[in-house]
């Protein structure tokens, strides 16, 4: 019999669906499983997702895509999990049934809670220990509100009976049959309770939110040992050896590995991460400071802007307006308007992210004429999220950062059209990989690492390749035109 080959498992767990991704130790993509889950819609801003179906779904695509490895003649030697980062989790401890639906990232129900927390004067000590702002995008505020909502669960927490978790540590626990309650730096530091200098919780941040130290995982390096799957749950027991929040993973697929190399994802949000080296940076202009990884102990940091819609929007105007009957057609639709109808979309369904960060500001189109259609109301769709990452440029210009290649991944780069119309706003090369796949290989090669089959990060910069790259075409005077138009339509939706 043939000596079958290596191969590595990816779970990237995102907020529309769940994907299973096999590669080999090459980049090559052997087999894949995607399967699209209910989002939860209670009230208006919020969003929920039921943490059973994600389970669910992370195990059939698992299971799916290690069926389809197997006939292609490898065999998995590793798990590396990536995923929607912020959404909160809290369950039982013993019985692992949720108390709750997962609270999703772009959820802004604590809105009121984070003002006056604003207004008592704790975002500056905030900022300073998380690098992050005091928003209802982070998990800390959500783990509250679960607590204070769902019947005797805050009770029961300081009793020790609940243990809080990030989309990857409900799946450690989930994958190991609740042996290992774990999560890793980079999804630590999106929670408003770790602090990303010492690399701990921070006893007195627990105490701001109101979240029992009992109830949190272990954090562990990015690269290293989170426990065994067992055996009956993916039919085979498999180490756990990688684990990254999506953003960050995308910046080690993409292999932004020295400090300016910077990528932007593009999925149902978008994201945008600069490599800042083994110092964090304090941005004075709303950016976020994060961990893009620690291995060996060692941490990496990053300047982050984050983008709350991207793809929603184009599943806003599928789904909620019926303009288009695939994602795939909006490309089309939107090169037949007319470029000089000066419409514009601001896609604050759940406010606004980076660097406005104003949570109850809602979404507008402005400009409309009587000669406005579907297409123009398509093409200021997608021109949204190229306004939204020029902004998110000129925060990183402002804070003394120079910009001059971006490299880009997800679902939305795959548009020639909205690729080219990037690089014309924002004045600077964009760089789209060979390899579509940077997020869930960032974890696949985060588990390589953690398991052996890789020496060092500086593998990853060797197996990386350019597709395409697209340059600015445009006159200044167009490019300022359109800006200076999305600018008066932000103003005119913000709140603060």
């Amino acid at each position: 019999m043939a000596q079958r080959k290596t191969a590595i498992l990816a779970i990237d767990q995102g907020t529309t669906s769940s994907r299973a991704v096999v590669f080999t130790g090459t980049y090559e993509v052997i087999a894949v499983a995607q399967r699209e889950f209910q989002q939860i819609y209670p009230e208006p801003g919020w969003v929920e997702h039921d943490p059973e179906v994600i389970w669910a779904t992370v195990r059939a695509t698992a299971r799916e895509a290690l069926a389809a490895a197997d006939k292609a003649g490898y065999a998995v030697a590793a798990i590396g999990i990536t995923n929607q980062r912020e959404t909160t989790l809290v369950w039982d401890r013993k019985t692992g049934e949720p108390v709750h639906n997962a609270i999703v990232w772009q959820d802004r129900r604590t809105a009121q809670t984070c003002a006056a927390l604003r207004e008592a004067g704790h975002a500056d000590r905030v900022r300073e220990k998380t690098g992050l702002v005091l928003d209802p995008y982070f998990s800390a505020t959500k783990i509250a509100w679960i607590l204070d909502h769902a019947d005797g669960a805050r009770a029961r927490a300081e009793a020790g009976e609940l243990v809080f978790g990030t989309v990857d540590t409900w799946l450690i626990w989930r994958l190991t049959g609740g042996a290992v309650h774990a999560t890793d730096a980079t999804n630590a530091s999106r929670t408003s309770l770790f602090n990303i200098r010492t690399n701990a919780w921070d006893e007195a941040l627990l105490s701001l939110f109101g979240v029992p130290a009992a109830m949190l995982p272990e954090v562990r390096d990015s690269a290293g040992d989170f426990g065994v799957s067992e055996a009956a749950v993916l039919g085979r027991a498999l180490p756990i050896r990688g684990v990254a929040g999506d953003q960050q993973s995308a910046a080690i697929g993409q292999a932004c590995l020295v400090p300016g190399e910077m990528k932007s994802t593009y999925g149902t949000g978008a994201f945008l991460l600069i490599n800042t080296g083994s110092d964090p940076v304090l941005s004075q202009n709303q950016l976020l400071t994060t961990i893009a990884w620690r291995i060996g102990g060692e941490t990496v940091y990053a300047l982050e802007g984050s983008i709350l819609s991207a793809g929603a929007t184009v599943q806003w105007l599928r789904d909620g307006l019926g303009l288009i009957a695939k994602a795939s057609e909006i490309e089309a639709l939107a090169a037949a308007a007319d470029p000089d109808s000066g419409v514009c979309l601001v896609p604050a369904f759940t406010g606004l992210g980076a660097p406005y960060w104003d949570p109850d500001a809602r979404g507008a189109i402005v400009g409309l004429t009587r000669g406005s259609g579907r297409a123009e109301i398509a093409r200021a769709a997608l021109d949204s999220t190229v306004h939204q990452t020029c902004d998110l440029l000129d925060a990183i210009a402002a804070d003394g950062v120079a910009a001059t290649r971006l490299r880009v991944d997800g679902g939305m780069t795959a548009n020639n059209a909205l690729m080219q119309r990037l690089a014309d706003l924002t004045g600077i090369e964009v760089v789209r990989p060979v390899q579509s796949e940077a997020t869930a290989w960032g974890a696949a090669f985060l588990a390589g690492l953690g398991a052996g089959i890789f020496a060092s990060l500086e593998d990853g910069r060797r197996l990386w390749a350019q597709d395409r790259s697209f340059t600015p075409d445009i006159a200044a005077g167009a490019r300022d035109a359109g800006r200076a138009a999305w600018r008066t339509a932000v103003e005119r939706v913000r709140t603060g």
